[in-house]
């Protein structure tokens, strides 16, 4: 049976302000009803395979499990980077947990962030590879081009193994036009997909062989491992000592056991916004329209609006994404240096790099909606029977009405109800929680007041999602 692991663990940064660092792309729901995560779980669904296991950042934990839990999908452990440190180590560490369990277990290595229009020939490639990669091969799909594509690297194919597959000639850097132009025309040429197939001992074997720097990392950080629900934490400062490497440098381009499957399923990897337009239906001039969009005389335009109406006159071969707290114009053609503005904004120290003005939380979210030099407004919404922790703060007071459902407070020693059109204040280091009780979601306004209103002004006491230092 087929292990699945899914590598969840990126950033993002060329679909900003869309993306944010506590909330990257394959978190969000950019092409359909589904996120891109819970899209790569779906997709899996012609195939004889076990529970996923999931690798993501230490602060995506709670997000990636619930969109898990969304599409009732079990998992086979959530691995919790405590830094990034590329494909290479990400996978030795799912591979070292597969081979405790069972010596021959299967990988399918696939990426959170993937679009693939055509699932009937996804599930057909990988069917063809199980075999080869249960010999013993180290399998990497191939994607049919359909241009000349200068933003993937290549995989030249060599002699084929069989009708299915060929042996990895060698792998290719990122082309210039001329050169991707020549790569279509031969045939010989796939995008790198970043999608592999094998053995975890296979994998393992050829990763300490190649790079027993990495492969001694990974084992010291697994080898001081913990659990926690379905969250595996492994040891910070040995996996902090791992080089940073992709799978491909690490070990694909060295192995002499690389073979390539061919996979024409409508693959896009949404690398940007001109991604993201390509694989959005589009309307008969060429635009792509998501949110509340009204436009006169506009072609070939990607416009998403978030919460406020976006309205365009006379324009062609844009982007403009419309956030709650950011407003992206670009050149389509352009799109792709965005990346240049997120790492101004990273140098500045500007919060909109990593934090959307709505933030996901274990019990639910909330929206910063006001704020000045000595409040700050949040519209909070908890989940039916959720509980934020028990905390007070140094430096600010709250006031909370509740809109909608039944609010269960604690404040001090005092616990109460406080429903629809009722209020609370909880004092500056009055000790307080608030949870829901009931079957529905809990809306309420919170009013912050104080001289410092930052979130590492909370300290916690209990809390039931293992945030209590």
């Amino acid at each position: 049976m087929i292990l699945p692991v899914i590598m969840a663990g990126g950033s993002g940064t060329r679909l900003w302000p869309l993306s944010r660092g506590n909330y990257p792309k394959q978190f969000l729901k950019l092409c359909g009803e589904h996120t891109m995560l819970q899209q790569t779980v779906l997709r899996l669904s012609g195939i004889n395979h076990s529970a996923p296991m999931l690798i993501c950042n230490e602060e995506h934990r709670f997000i990636a499990a619930e969109q898990l839990r969304a599409i009732s999908s079990q998992n086979s452990g959530i691995f919790l980077e405590p830094v990034g440190r590329n494909t290479a180590p990400a996978i030795a560490l799912a591979a070292l947990k597969a081979t405790k369990e069972n010596e021959d277990a299967l990988l399918l290595v696939l990426a959170a962030d993937h679009v693939i229009g055509n699932q009937e020939a996804f599930t057909k490639s990988v069917e063809a590879a199980k075999p080869l990669a249960e010999s013993g091969k180290l399998v990497t799909f191939g994607i049919v081009g359909n241009k000349p594509e200068t933003g993937y690297g290549y995989i030249k194919r060599g002699e084929s193994v069989n009708t299915d597959s060929f042996h990895v000639a060698e792998f290719v850097e990122k082309p210039d036009l001329d050169t991707a132009k020549k790569y279509l025309e031969s045939g010989e040429y796939y995008w790198n997909s970043g999608m592999f197939m094998f053995k975890a001992s296979a994998y393992l074997s050829e990763l300490q062989a190649h790079r027993p720097d990495i492969y001694k990392a990974c084992v010291a950080a697994s080898e001081n491992s913990s659990t926690d629900l379905d969250f595996i934490r492994i040891d910070k400062e040995a996996f902090e000592s791992c080089p940073d490497e992709s799978v491909d440098y690490a070990v694909m381009e060295h192995t002499k056991h690389a073979v390539v499957v061919p996979m024409d399923a409508d693959w896009n990897d949404v690398g940007g916004f001109s991604a993201l337009w390509d694989v959005q239906e589009k309307d008969a001039h060429g635009n792509v329209f998501l949110g509340d969009v009204k436009s006169k005389e506009t072609k070939n335009t990607l416009v998403y609006g978030e919460g406020k109406l976006v309205a365009t006159v006379g324009v062609e071969d844009l982007v403009i994404i419309n956030t709650k707290d950011a407003i992206l114009v670009a050149d389509k053609n352009k799109a792709q240096d965005v990346k240049l503005i997120v790492n101004e904004l990273k140098a500045q120290e500007r919060q909109e790099v990593t934090f959307h003005r709505e933030v996901y939380r274990p019990w639910g979210k909330y929206d910063s909606i006001d704020s000045g030099e000595r409040f700050q407004v949040k519209r909070i919404t908890v989940k039916p029977g959720a509980k934020l922790s028990v905390q007070m703060h140094h430096h600010r007071a709250e006031h909370w009405i509740v809109v909608s459902g039944t609010a269960k407070v604690l404040i001090g020693d005092k616990e109460q109800f406080v429903t629809e059109n009722e209020s609370v204040y909880i004092p500056i280091t009055e000790i307080h929680a608030l949870e829901n009780p009931g079957k529905v979601d809990l809306e309420l306004i919170e009013v912050q007041s104080g001289t410092y209103l930052g979130e590492d002004d909370i300290v916690r006491f209990e809390d039931r999602y293992g945030r209590v230092k």
